[in-house]
């Protein structure tokens, strides 16, 4: 009689000193492989954080980073601060913010940096803004104000708005160049960030400051990788 039991996860055999033993079929070892590559691929899949400091920078590839706003605003703010008409203002201007435009093929939040802009100039004490997102909000406290719910001496005045004096405007460009198709193994580009200002008399209709800050950036990628 043959004292073994086989089947197609494997096999029990009669080892000769009255054991029965395991011997392993072509599923148990393809079950046994699959899982392997599973851990392998679980380990290697594992995700790794880390917190970075808001002034460390941390370069990914030759695209737009959040360290290219930072220097950005500083070389723009030190130029608008230090040349006229700001360096010679007698008072603090009243400035108005009518947005950056995004010229690039990138979604780039332009509204953070001016948010950012502004912030350092009002930090200078040296401009006043006019908060030209909330005139809606303005207008309607105002209304409720002399809708009869409000005492008459403590309700805001009419007509007591600061006009600004000049307009802040922008435009983010960027340029990507590339070189010619070589055997090589790896590729390079350059990325060219320009981000342009104007502060505009409202007016005379006249730039009266205009600054440009750069940002370029050279990336070394190979063919075969990622």
């Amino acid at each position: 009689m043959d004292d073994s039991f086989s089947g197609e996860a494997g096999a029990l055999e009669n080892s000769g000193n009255g054991r029965m033993t395991m011997r392993r079929g072509p599923m148990t070892i393809i079950s046994s492989s699959i899982l392997a590559v599973l851990l392998v691929l679980s380990t290697g899949c594992s995700v790794t954080t880390r917190e970075i400091a808001s002034d460390e920078s941390v370069i990914y590839d030759e695209g737009y980073h959040f360290s290219d706003k930072r220097k950005i605003v500083n070389d723009l703010v030190e130029s608008m601060l230090t040349k006229p008409p700001l360096i010679s203002a007698d008072d603090r201007p009243v400035v108005i913010v009518y947005g950056i435009e995004n010229r690039t093929e990138e979604h780039i939040s332009t509204s953070l940096i001016s948010d950012d802009i502004r912030e350092k100039l009002i930090e200078s004490r040296r401009v006043r803004f006019v908060n030209k997102e909330q005139r809606e909000n303005i207008e309607k406290e105002t209304q409720y104000q002399y809708g009869g719910r409000v005492a008459s001496e403590t309700r805001l005045e009419k007509a007591r708005q600061v006009g600004a004096k000049y307009m802040l405007t922008g435009t983010l460009r960027s340029i990507e160049k590339k070189q010619p198709k070589q055997i090589r193994l790896k590729k390079k580009s350059l990325q060219y960030y320009s981000l342009h200002l104007e502060l505009t008399d409202l007016e005379t209709s006249l730039v009266e400051w205009a600054g440009s800050a750069e940002v370029i950036r050279e990336a070394s990628k190979p063919f075969i990788g990622w």
